[in-house]
């Protein structure tokens, strides 16, 4: 059971290392994340990375000194390690090591709950573990003596079983993985059968998207001060000043340095992002380093092919800044919010509804008692300002979609 880990920040000459420390304390918070307790931590430079350990070997030598005389039981590189030079730190230092992949896919994995998740967690697990198989099986080599030959044959057709398995069980969850997001694709066309607008909120990991979401829809979706504190996406309804209602999706954080395996497994669940009307994205304004999580946030939009959407920008968390935060360049699509005292929420409701009025027309409608069915679908997918039952009809204003004109325009009033 690991229980005390010494961290190693990593960074190579011409790199940034105030980026390097910033990414080493960000490092820090992940491992704290799974219950580990940090005893140490060193950041080092490398002129360039080494085959055997990435560090050179003198380097990695003092690393593991340090970290034996601290009492650790984990080393931690803020690298991503080849299966070799992980093989090799373990065998030189004798303790579990790991790398900034493994300790994102390890929370992940503990906080994946719907079936979706936890699939696509199980995947990148897969995925990432099939190349260090040859890991689990170093203590055949030291099998020596007379059948040395032998021992490494029978170790090696282990391995080459051990792949088949993996190989099956990655193709077996792909499948599974393929059912529910078809069922998932089912679900979004019944909701787009009475098409209602849609926004995701994307951002940092521990930007506050959750607690913006509960702040907006009144929802109950789970809130904690740690990163990644909800992987599955939750949406929820929500009705605009103007009337119309708005369904809005909150994601998984992002964070820098995110795992391929993870990008590519949850990409199903950043579709909420990528197929959304347009996209709310929640920076936490009181973390200094509040600027370089935005071009996180941004790159891995861009790797989505979601970078072209709409996108609101939210400050979130003013009420815990000593100073104000510097907004983008288009103030009109930066709000100052915070989610827990209610600052700016209004502004940015009244935002979501002029991002809207472009899609809309707002029109002066007459319609006799007999067809209120269709009132009743202007409720749904329209935004009614008023209404009132009339000698000659139900007289309504109302902004509707520019795809239902031509089934209204016979019901125009006189002027409208």
């Amino acid at each position: 059971m690991v229980e005390r880990a010494y961290l190693v920040g990593v960074y190579k000459t011409g790199d940034s290392e105030t980026e390097a420390a910033s990414l080493l304390e960000e490092l820090k918070e992940l491992v704290k994340t799974l219950g580990i307790g940090v005893i140490g931590q060193a950041l080092i430079r490398v002129r360039e990375p080494q085959a055997r350990f990435f560090t050179g070997s003198g380097k990695t030598e003092a690393i593991i000194a340090r970290a034996r005389e601290a009492g650790a039981d984990c080393l931690v590189l803020d690298t991503e390690l080849t299966p070799a030079q992980q093989r090799n730190w373990e065998a030189a230092s004798r303790l579990c090591v790991i790398d900034r992949q493994e300790v994102i896919l390890d929370i992940f994995s503990e906080r994946a709950r719907t079936k979706e998740a936890v699939l696509q967690v199980e995947l990148a697990r897969a995925e990432h573990s099939l190349p260090r198989l040859k890991n689990a099986w170093t203590h055949l080599s030291r099998q020596r003596g007379g059948g040395a030959v032998t021992q490494r044959g029978e170790g090696e057709a282990q391995i080459e079983l051990d792949a088949r398995m993996v190989r099956t069980r990655i193709a077996r969850l792909k499948q599974d993985l393929a059912a529910v997001i078809r069922h998932r694709e089912v679900q979004r066309k019944q909701r787009q059968r009475v098409p209602v607008p849609t926004a995701a909120l994307v951002g940092y990991t521990n930007a506050g998207k959750s607690t913006l979401l509960n702040a907006l829809t009144g929802a109950s979706v789970l809130v904690e001060d740690k990163l990644f504190a909800t992987l599955d996406p939750t949406t929820r309804q929500l009705r605009l000043p103007s009337g119309q209602k708005l369904l809005l999706s909150d994601t998984v954080g992002f964070v820098r340095r995110l795992p391929h395996q993870l990008v590519d497994a949850f990409r199903a669940t950043l579709e909420e992002a990528v197929l959304a009307d347009f996209l709310v994205h929640v920076v936490d304004a009181s973390n200094p380093e509040y600027e370089e999580h935005l071009e996180t946030t941004q790159a891995v939009l861009r790797e989505l092919g979601a970078e072209e959407k709409r996108i609101l920008t939210v400050y979130n968390k003013t009420d815990q800044c000593s100073t104000p935060p510097r907004l983008s360049r288009k103030p009109w699509r930066a709000f100052p919010v915070s989610a827990i005292t209610g600052e700016g929420l209004p502004a940015l409701l009244e935002a979501f509804d002029k991002g809207l009025a472009g899609e809309r027309k707002s029109l002066r409608l007459c319609f006799p008692f007999d067809r209120y069915e269709l009132v009743s679908r202007l409720h749904e997918e329209g935004a009614v300002q008023a209404e009132r039952a009339g000698e000659d009809g139900v007289h309504v204003v109302a902004q509707l979609p520019q795809r239902l004109e031509g089934i209204y325009r016979p019901f125009l009033e006189n002027g409208a």
